[in-house]
């Protein structure tokens, strides 16, 4: 069935995805900053599951928890980067330190997963790398413009990565998600600590915001159906480069496939000019 370690398993997405690998038969490292809240799903698949504390911005956690892996399962088959969180406020309003963690954790503590995994990946000469991003990398919304170019310069890299491991055997995919109905709102938000008044109507609008994580009703996605998506891609041996999830992401990326190609028509003859001596 293959052995997947999984980070940011305590809630949200990351645990419906650990929670059906585990139904399924798979083994799977249950990966949290504190692994006492994924204990449940060991103590109920302790045949096929380890909880291991893994903080992504703690490069000896890192190493500690694929090592336990291996230790455990013999392997490392797919690596899901999933552990992440939003900062919102303006561009302007941001601190270095403030963008300093989002990247850390959005960003670099990934990198250091897959630099740490690819090893023994090159070696079996197979696996699959997952790194989940957003649909806010496809347009990014007023307020989480960290948040947002953190998740593309994970696209970006993943993209690249793809083609320098693909010879070897080894697989990776994006995953986008619009809305889910978890408890990310509440958990996975941080505002940044400084206000500027002439944002209050622009990013100061969306930091006062709190999206309902009940909102399955507007066609907020479900966790388990998300996680069933993500397995049946990875499954199937070629998963799609970038995996959409949900009704809203089909949406967003469509719209933004006609505004681009809109723009193309609006400018073909400016952008042209750069083609002239």
């Amino acid at each position: 069935m293959g052995a997947w370690l999984v980070t940011g398993c305590s809630s949200g997405l990351g645990r419906a995805l650990a929670e059906t690998l585990l139904e399924k038969g798979y083994d799977v490292a249950v990966t949290a900053r504190r692994p006492e809240t994924v204990a449940d799903l060991v103590d109920a698949h302790p045949e096929h599951a380890i909880a291991l504390r893994l903080d992504v911005t703690d490069r000896a956690s890192i190493d500690e928890a694929v090592a336990a892996t291996v230790e455990r399962f013999g392997t490392i088959d797919v690596l899901v980067n999933n552990a992440g969180y939003c900062l919102r406020g303006a561009v302007e309003e941001c601190t270095p330190e403030e963008i300093q963690a989002q990247f850390d954790t959005n960003f670099f503590g990934p990198v250091a997963l897959i630099q740490k995994v690819l090893p023994g990946m090159r070696a079996a000469r197979r696996g699959t790398i997952v790194n989940y991003s957003s649909i806010a990398a496809l347009k990014t919304a007023v307020g989480s413009t960290f948040y947002a170019a953190s998740k593309a310069a994970i696209e970006a890299l993943t993209d690249g990565l793809g083609g320098e491991v693909a010879p070897l055997g080894i697989k990776v995919m994006i995953v986008e998600p619009g809305p889910f109905a978890t408890d990310f709102y509440n958990r996975s938000l941080n505002v940044n600590e400084t206000d500027i008044a002439d944002y209050a109507t622009t990013s100061g609008a969306r930091k006062a915001r709190q999206e309902d994580p009940s909102a399955g009703a507007s066609g907020w996605g479900s966790p388990r159906g998300a996680a069933e998506a993500v397995i049946t891609a990875v499954e199937s041996g070629e998963p799609p480069l970038r995996l959409l999830l949900g009704q809203v992401a089909i949406n967003r990326a469509e719209e933004l496939i006609a505004e681009k190609q809109a723009e193309i028509d609006e400018w073909r003859d400016v952008i042209l000019m750069s083609d002239n001596a």
